[in-house]
């Protein structure tokens, strides 16, 4: 994520699909090779012994029907590169699903978190030059506040998701008035990014979150805290959220949702003209430049079907349709429901975000890396699920001791 999204310059996106490739481009190809080779020595490459579950093999088709579809991109460089990363994307995840355990994914959470703290710091301490569409508006290095958006909206849903573990403190690494600061910080710059899709995201991924990783209680949490906040912030901040919805923008800025709406009509005329196989791995980053000015098709479920087709389109919502029923099955099991519960929030975040920004359905960004580090996560805790239930069944099936009644 970091090689991919955290950058020292800023290229125009004509650039980037353009097929050039400067210092930085080559540092993070090597990242992702280097990422490969050490999966090559470690583990070795060979096929899988076991049989696969459903919800792997859903990632394996999305993200090997969209690296195929880059033999037919307009943009054959960008197409293949993008197409290698995302296949060495779902091979770690792949390792980390068969291999890994649900403290791990804990350890890596807990460092995702730290990582957006640095950032924030970064950002605050030290300002890089912004353009004009984005002045005002919180970030830091070269990230997009779109991007910092989506690093703040999961790294709010994680530290929420571990604060509110109150009968499973041994799951928390640090000390909850710890998680209290860390999220006033991460609330704070999420806000100060203005990025609207984000924050929206962030709430709906928090009402998830709430309502089931604490099973019926945290439904009641949720429709009490929710009436309350939401009376408190139409009394006493109306002027304020309509200045962060508005963001200085027109009235037809608006009615637009900020172009957006425009490209889509773009978007669904370039998926008319090939509309089973798509147009190929990378194509929407560049077809719209020329018409509009805007790179992506600004919606991760557009976006897929102009790169991907109907086919490639089917395949995704497939994953995304797993995911969540795998999760939503996690979340029933009492030793699991925290964890899944945290997960189905962030996937209910990416569902809200992807709406106004294509990064789901892409590669090598947050948010595609983050969608294979759920699946992960989610095959690490059926893996846990199983082994309790071996530990209950062998516990039950242990003999017990005869006791004789005692005779006078």
């Amino acid at each position: 994520m970091l090689a991919s999204d955290y950058k020292l310059r800023s290229r125009e996106v004509d650039q980037s699909v353009g097929g050039s490739a400067d210092l930085t481009v080559l540092l993070e190809i090597g990242i992702y090779g280097a990422a490969a080779l050490y999966l090559a020595y470690r583990f070795g490459l060979r096929l899988p012994t076991r049989r696969t579950t459903g919800l792997l093999f859903a990632a394996w088709a999305w993200a090997g029907y969209a690296a195929l579809s880059s033999l037919w991109s307009p943009y054959k460089s960008l197409g293949v590169v993008r197409a290698g990363e995302l296949l060495i994307t779902v091979l770690v995840a792949h390792m980390v699903a068969t291999r890994a355990r649900p403290e791990d994914l804990r350890r890596l959470a807990h460092a995702f978190i730290a990582i957006v703290l640095a950032s924030v710091a970064i950002g605050a301490a030290h300002p890089f030059p912004r353009t004009s569409h984005t002045e005002s508006r919180f970030n830091w290095l070269y990230v997009h506040p779109v991007i910092a958006g989506v690093y703040l909206g999961i790294a709010v849903l994680l530290t929420v998701g571990y604060l509110i573990r109150w009968t499973t403190p041994r799951d928390r690494l640090w000390h909850p008035i710890v998680y209290v600061g860390v999220l006033g910080l991460l609330s704070a710059a999420l806000i100060a990014t203005q990025t609207r899709g984000a924050a929206l995201g962030c709430a709906i991924g928090l009402v998830v979150l709430l309502s089931t990783a604490r099973g019926p209680r945290g439904r009641i949490d949720v429709l009490v805290l929710g009436a309350a906040v939401s009376a408190l912030g139409a009394l006493a901040f109306s002027d304020k959220i309509l200045a962060f919805v508005s963001r200085g923008e027109t009235a037809e800025k608006l009615a637009s949702l900020n172009s957006r709406t425009d490209l889509w009509a773009l978007a669904m005329k370039a998926y008319a003209e090939s509309p089973i196989f798509g147009r190929g791995l990378g194509a929407s980053r560049g077809l719209f430049l020329e018409d509009i000015g805007l790179g992506g098709g600004h919606n991760a479920f557009i976006n897929a079907l102009v790169d991907n087709g109907a086919v490639g389109a089917g395949i995704f919502a497939a994953l995304l349709l797993t995911l969540a029923f795998v999760l939503l099955l996690l979340a029933r099991d009492r030793a699991l429901r925290q964890d899944a519960g945290m997960l189905l929030g962030i996937l209910a975040f990416f569902l809200a975000d992807g709406m106004t920004t294509e990064g789901l359905a892409t590669q090598a960004n947050v948010s595609a890396v983050w969608l294979f580090i759920l699946v992960a996560w989610a095959e690490t805790l059926r893996r846990r699920g199983r082994e309790l239930q071996a530990l209950s069944a062998g516990s039950a099936a242990a003999p017990q001791v005869e006791r004789h009644p005692q005779h006078a």
